[in-house]
């Protein structure tokens, strides 16, 4: 899913430098969507490049070159193929926990609280970053929308978790 970052950012913000690129995933919180590590952007930057998706123009700025990318003709088609691929594909929703719950009856009670207790803590952390970022979109934004429906299946999990935690304890 990396690529169809790349290459809807270029398509934005064409011109645009690694770095950039990379800087605007973090600060837009794409982490929320798709999880990337700065190598495994640079790796998807440099097979984007190597496939002709992108192609480089160098600019000096400043006394320093710095690598500025455009998507080409066939990036533009790649970009059609994976909006494709993924705005027609429906996911499960699958934490780790879920896991961990199928046997939860085998598990000692208070250990699986204190696991569960965590739950509702990051899922709280998570929901007040949520909130905090949605305070840097105007109205329109679909990605707005998309934190905001994360936001709520945040709230619903941590509703669920402390149901849980309420079956436990009696």
């Amino acid at each position: 899913m990396i690529p169809l970052l790349i290459l809807g950012l270029l398509k934005q913000n064409p011109g645009s430098y690694g770095y950039e690129l990379l800087a605007l995933m973090k600060e837009r919180h794409y982490q929320y969507v798709v999880n990337f590590t700065k190598g495994s952007f640079y790796y998807n930057l440099q097979q984007l490049e190597e496939k002709h998706y992108i192609e480089k123009v160098d600019q000096l700025d400043n006394t320093r070159e710095k690598r500025n990318y455009i998507i080409t003709e066939l990036g533009d088609k790649e970009f059609d193929r994976l909006m494709v691929k993924y705005g027609s594909k429906t996911d499960y929703i699958n934490l780790s926990f879920y896991a961990a719950m199928l046997f939860a009856d085998e598990y000692d009670s208070n250990e699986l609280a204190k696991l569960i207790k965590i739950q509702i803590e990051q899922t709280k952390k998570k929901i007040s970053l949520i909130e905090q970022s949605l305070t840097t979109f105007d109205e329109k934004n679909h990605f707005k929308k998309l934190l905001e429906n994360s936001r709520s299946h945040h709230i619903v999990n941590v509703k669920w978790f402390e149901e849980l935690l309420m079956d436990i304890k009696k």
